[in-house]
Formats: C-alpha cells, structure tokens, sequence
C-alpha cells in the first residue's frame, strides 16, 4: 500500500478529513447514475470523471477499490415530489417503444460517452428494475421500524417522525420546521401525512407500464430506495464514500441517509462526496433555456452554441482544469483554450523521445514535481495543480528540444514516466496525435511516410517533389519544421 494522506471534502461535516478506510486496504465506493431516458451531457459527463479520478487515484494507492454506480431505469419521476410520470415511462409513450428498448438505446449512449471521455467502467453497475426484490425488503424493514405509512396502496417515509428522534436534513442543512411551514400542497399528494413525506412505493395507475407486484400494490419503488438497496447490497450496511452531483444533496442523498438510518439504526455511509454544476455562459444548463448541449453535439459540433466540435480529451481536459467543486462555466473561448493547452501537454510528450541525452546535460526535479503532484492529488483531487505541474514540464520538454537546456539520459526517462503516470494514468488523458482526437496512430503514419518522401526528393535535389509536398501540408493546416534529425510537425489549431 502507498502511504497517500488523500484528504477529502466530506460534505457532511463541511470539513476535509483525512481518507481511513474501513477495512484496511478496501475501499467501498456507490456514485449515482445517471437516468436513463435521453442523451447524455456535460453534466454527466463532470461527475463521471470526477469519480474516474478518484477510482484511478485510490487503484494507483494500492486499495482494491469496489465502484458501484447504479443506472436508473424506473422510479424517478417527472416531478420530485412524486407526481406525475415515470420519466422512462413517459418517454417510451411517446416514442411508442418498450420502456427497457428506451433504457437500453440511452444506456448504449450513455456507455459510449464514457468510453469516448476514457471514463473506466464501474466495479459494478446495478439496475433499480434488476433489484426490486431488495427494494421491497427495504420497504417491509421500514414500515416494521415505525418509520413509515401505507396510504392507498402507495408506502411513504414519515419524515417528521423521523426526524423526532434523528435529524433529517443532516446533509443538506434544512430545517424540517421551515420545510412544513414553506411546502405547499401539490396536487395528488392527499395521500400523504405530510408534504415533505417521500415515496418509498408508488401504486400504479391503470396505465402505468412499468409495475411489480408488492404486499401493498402493484406499483414501483420511489426513486430514493433504489441507492440504498443497492449499495447495501454490494458494499454493506457500512461503506467509505458516496459520490454524485451537488444537485443530489437533496432531496435524493438526504433521503439516503433516513432511509438507511431508519432500517439499520445508523448511517450508512462515512465520506458524503459532491461535485459541483456546470454552466453554460454563467447559466445554470437546462432545456427549458435553450442551451442544453449533449455530448454527441460537442464532439460533432452540431449545436449552435458551439463554434467548432471539441474532442472527448478536451472536453475531459476542461472538466480537470477546475476543481470537482468549483463551478465550471462553459464558452467557445474556455474550451478552444482547454484544447491549445492540451495540444501543448501532449506536443511535450512526444518530444520527450526525440530529446538528445547528454550526461553532462542538466537534471530535472522530476522527483519535486512528482511531490507537488502527490500533493495536490492529495489535497481532495486538486487537479488544477496537477495540470500546472505538467505545464512546467513541458516548458522544460520544450527548452530541451530548442537546445536551451541540455537534459541528461536519466531525466529525459523520468520526465517521460512523469507523464505517463500523471498525465496519462491518473488524470486519464488518452495519447492521440493531437489534442483534437480525430486523428488516429495511421493517420500520423501517413504525415509521416509523406514527409519522408519529402525528405528523399531534397536529398534527390528534386525540389519540385519536396516543395509539392511540404505546399499541400501546409494549404491542409500543418506547420511543419525541418530539424537535424529530419522534420517535426503538427497541425495548427
């Protein structure tokens, strides 16, 4: 086990606290899903690779970490407060389809997305439809427990009840009191004691499609009961970290915590993790103002917000030059810097193979980067810093390469493992020819081969050939620069 002193954000206690696991060197780790009933966007893409990182980095210290994230297929309706459609069901109505042909098809995107972010696949990834069974356990213990009513064959929390002896708004900071005397009573909720009661069963209506059969109805369980049945399930009544988007805190993470409260006698989970949103020019994105883009738009570049399209590294890039709790604002300018800086990270690395040894050259405190590194990993997952440490790196990498600096065979090998376990394995940045990733390994072969025959016309003199070659690369958009060893090119943003 590597010694990493990971401090974390614990948004329970509003405190960074030192990690200690559990269980010596295991770590539980549950992180919401997504609903699966449209595209996925950037705000699927943030708490996705905010988690990758953590994955990566807890893997990188040597604990076998278990990652759950759940993929919602039913329960989650329209409205939070328990009204209206299912959102799967609502939208295979529409669409005329099966409720799971609708999870599977956005699923299959879903899965997509993450595989073009680089984002590694979850330990486990349950469904809330695949554990209907655990659901309704969890159900019978709390009714059993006293914690909560049927009403009308639906089954509800009692949060005031609960809040009696424990305290519910722990997490999010609210107040039961104030909640009662500000919530107003939504159409179709009579059924309940209290507005601020959640759903833990639903009774279907006549035609709701997707429907199991209970002790109580046939219905289908509330959107909060499916993280607890399933991290119980596979990480135990006790487990380290739960991740998701600051917008879950409540009502969906606060309801978590009562739940499990309630059936267990005691909370569930140790490290409360959130990332924060992200905007789009200072606005909170959202459908209803017109500049929702998914991520499919951003790679191809279709939505007319977006000036250009922007590859899955830059988009990755981008989320990783803030903090997971930092909002980040999204603008054409942002991201057309993300992908320039990126480019130049990944430049420097190429060089680093091309780069002369000379042992009498100078040595670089790759050791002190690698330090400041560990650091800010260290430091709640500061990537920012990490991401300045590269940068200066490359100033280095780049020093070397115009002969500025002479490195010696040693730190040219460390600069390169540098950047592979950096800006490679723990920040997850794929090596593609160029930071845009349309390009692929044949693609840079071909420049190459082309540019050697452009080499052999000049050595031929056959300067027509060469200069040919070197005018159409350059009309395409590549710079291209004639070295000692030969040529060195990239393609100009």
């Amino acid at each position: 086990m590597k010694n990493t002193n990971l401090y974390i954000y614990n948004t329970l206690t509003r405190e960074k606290e030192l990690f200690q696991p559990l269980h010596p060197e295991r770590v539980g780790l549950y992180v919401c899903g997504p609903t699966v009933y449209g595209d996925p966007h950037l705000g699927h893409a943030r708490p996705a690779i905010t988690f990758d990182i953590l994955f990566r980095y807890l893997s990188h210290a040597g604990y076998k970490v278990r990652y759950v994230r759940n993929i919602t297929d039913v329960g989650h309706l329209v409205n939070d407060a328990d009204a209206g459609e299912d959102k799967i069901a609502r939208k295979a109505r529409l669409e005329d389809l099966e409720p799971m042909e609708v999870v599977q098809f956005y699923l299959n995107r879903y899965h997509s997305a993450m595989s073009a972010l680089n984002v590694l696949p979850p330990s486990i990834e349950p469904h809330a439809s695949g554990h209907i069974i655990e659901q309704i356990q969890l159900v019978k213990d709390l009714l059993a427990n006293g914690f909560a009513y049927e009403s009308e064959g639906s089954v509800y929390f009692d949060v005031e009840k609960y809040n009696r002896k424990h305290r519910y708004g722990i997490l999010s900071g609210r107040n039961v009191e104030d909640m009662l005397n500000t919530t107003r009573e939504l159409d179709g909720q009579a059924e309940k004691r209290n507005p601020v009661d959640f759903a833990l069963w639903k009774k279907a209506a006549p035609e709701h499609i997707m429907r199991w059969p209970s002790p109580w109805s046939d219905g289908f369980p509330g959107w909060h009961l499916e993280c607890t049945a399933m991290s119980k399930k596979y990480l135990g009544e006790t487990f380290d970290i739960h991740g998701g988007g600051m917008d879950l805190i409540f009502p969906h993470h606060e309801c978590e915590i009562a739940q499990s409260v309630a059936s267990t006698g005691h909370e569930m989970v140790k490290y409360w993790m959130h990332n924060n949103m992200v905007t789009v020019n200072g606005q909170k994105m959202g459908k209803s103002l017109g500049n929702f883009i998914n991520l499919e738009e951003f790679f191809k570049g279709t939505h007319p917000l977006l000036a250009q399209p922007y590859a899955p590294m830059t988009i990755r890039f981008f989320l990783l030059q803030a903090h997971y709790r930092s909002t980040v604002d999204f603008s054409n300018d942002a991201l057309q810097a993300s992908e320039k800086g990126l480019s130049r990270l990944l430049e420097a690395y190429r060089t680093i193979e091309h780069l002369p040894a000379d042992e009498a050259g100078s040595e670089v405190d790759t050791a002190g980067l690698a330090a400041k590194c560990f650091d800010a990993m260290n430091d709640d997952l500061n990537t920012p810093v990490v991401i300045s440490c590269l940068f200066e790196a490359a100033r280095t990498i780049n020093a070397a390469s115009t002969g500025q600096v002479r490195l010696t065979a040693g730190s040219i090998r460390e600069l390169n493992d540098f950047f592979q376990l950096f800006l490679f394995d723990l920040l997850g940045i794929q090596n593609e020819p160029d930071a845009g990733g349309a390009s692929s390994e044949a693609f840079a072969k071909a420049v190459d081969f082309l540019l050697q025959l452009r080499l052999q016309a000049k050595q031929n003199k056959d300067w027509a050939t060469s200069d040919r070659i070197r005018n159409e690369l350059t009309a395409l958009g590549f710079e291209i620069k004639d070295t000692k060893e030969g040529f060195e090119w990239k393609l100009k943003r």
